[in-house]
């Protein structure tokens, strides 16, 4: 690395432990960055900061759009800086194909907590990624934990099976529901229903409030269908209102009793097989973007992908000749 990006990274390394927000928001930015030189100063960044990080509780929060998910955040959020946390908000926007940046821009839904100094909120791009989980949210949660923000909350933009990409980046998953059931428990993906650590129906308020109580006993009653993720913890289903407050505080504390449920050890697992997972996910995405910019493979893609739509030939003999190109050898004939 130049010396130049070298004392870049260094410097902003200290100014991220120190608890600089500019700094914060200056390193998220180098992270998301596509550049390779945004990428190398990111990368040395984060290797001066790791041993200060992954001493917060990260959150991933999902639901349906208009569940009321960046309500919900703000309310709880609030409460955790009343009792002396610090709380960071990761929010996974829509990209805009115009710009590729982010469209809903969650600092304009959260005014009050992005007010808060003990309050950070990165908006951020999905990038067109799977789940809506931007590729490098990983490594802003590390930042943020850098940064000495204590809480690290993750939200996404829906619901859907890829979601569970956002399971393997937190500690606890919590789904947010609408206080409706029936239909709506059908409309829910089976998959994300059964990652989640923590169910919650917010809107559970006025007019709404018997709808709720009967849709947290549907969910409850469906979750004993399901096969529990751990044998230290059995998902509870909550209740709240992010308009009036009522229940927030109870699922803070239920978060607390998952951690003391899992214990040190527990929730250790739970990181070391998502670092792996982060580790193949890295490999995956670094390979398929050097085949793509291989200039063999370039050129030589287009022929491959019309002989393949023409039927001229088999996706998997199309594939092996590629690779060869790309400098692997093709699979062993079976």
């Amino acid at each position: 690395m130049p010396e130049s990006n070298a004392t870049v990274s260094l410097s902003l390394a200290q100014d991220l432990l120190a608890g600089k927000r500019r700094a914060l928001a200056r390193a998220i930015t180098l992270i998301e960055s596509t550049r390779p030189d945004h990428r190398a100063v990111a990368e040395a960044m984060l290797a001066e900061v790791l041993p200060q990080t992954g001493r917060s509780m990260r959150l991933g929060i999902s639901g349906v759009p208009g569940v009321g998910k960046s309500s919900f955040i703000e309310v709880l959020g609030g409460k955790l800086i009343e009792a002396g946390h610090k709380v960071a908000v990761l929010a996974i926007d829509p990209s805009s194909r115009r710009t590729g940046g982010s469209i809903l821009g969650d600092k304009t839904r959260m005014e009050e907590l992005a007010r808060n100094p003990s309050a950070f909120i990165r908006p951020s791009p999905t990038g067109g990624s799977l789940g809506g989980v931007a590729r490098r949210t990983r490594e802003g949660m590390l930042a943020c934990e850098a940064a000495g923000f204590d809480v690290v909350i993750v939200e996404t933009v829906g619901v859907g099976q890829s979601e569970t990409a956002v399971a393997d980046m937190v500690d606890l998953f919590l789904l947010l529901l609408l206080p409706s059931g029936g239909d709506e428990l059908q409309g829910i993906k089976k998959g994300v229903v059964e990652i989640a650590d923590l169910l919650v129906v917010n809107k559970a308020d006025g007019e709404m409030a018997e709808a709720a109580a009967r849709a947290a006993a549907e969910y409850q009653s469906a979750l004993r269908m399901l096969r529990p993720l751990s044998d230290a913890w059995q998902v509870p289903v909550l209740r709240c209102s992010a308009l009036t407050g009522t229940g927030v505080a109870e699922v803070w504390q239920a978060v607390e009793r998952y951690r003391d449920a899992l214990g040190e050890p527990g929730l250790a697992r739970r990181r070391a097989d998502q670092a792996r997972a982060w580790l193949w996910s890295e490999i995956d995405d670094t390979l398929l973007a050097r085949f793509r910019r291989h200039p063999a493979v370039a050129e030589a893609l287009p022929a491959a992908e019309r002989a393949v739509m023409a039927g001229e030939t088999t996706p998997g003999l199309a594939a092996d000749r590629l690779l060869k190109t790309f400098g692997v050898e093709p699979k062993e004939p079976r």
